[in-house]
């Protein structure tokens, strides 16, 4: 697996994709206007042969990073493609000059969370 970053070329391709791999994630208008914006990054995990499988990306403020999304291709769960992808994001969020990262997340989503407390994450509310 290989991190790259987003191109609007790769959001056409997660949008063949997007209901059916990537649970009920924002439509792909969506998706394509925020890898435009300028205060956002995005990046893609791609397996060697250039499949889609997953994605994330943050926005950078002036004092604080937001983690917008971490979302992983069903089939690719459980198998550190979110691991990777957060890292990446948090290492971005650092070159920025940014120690603070805030994100919300449903407090159903167990793996999600599990996983950013093992990346050093802190609950600040519930």
């Amino acid at each position: 697996m290989k991190i790259f970053k987003m191109t609007v070329e790769d959001v056409r391709e997660i949008g063949n994709i997007l209901q059916d791999e990537f649970d009920n994630f924002w439509n792909n208008n969506v998706l394509e206007q925020e890898v435009l914006k300028e205060e956002c990054r995005y990046i893609v995990a791609k397996t060697e042969e250039g499949e889609i499988i997953g994605f994330a990306g943050i926005l950078i403020n002036i004092d604080i990073a937001e983690i917008m999304n971490i979302v992983v291709k069903k089939s690719y769960r459980h198998k550190g493609v979110g691991q990777k992808l957060l890292e990446e994001l948090i290492k971005m969020a650092k070159e920025s000059g940014l120690d603070t990262i805030s994100l919300e997340v449903n407090s159903q989503n167990e793996p999600a969370i599990n996983l950013y407390k093992k990346l050093g994450f802190k609950e600040i509310r519930s």
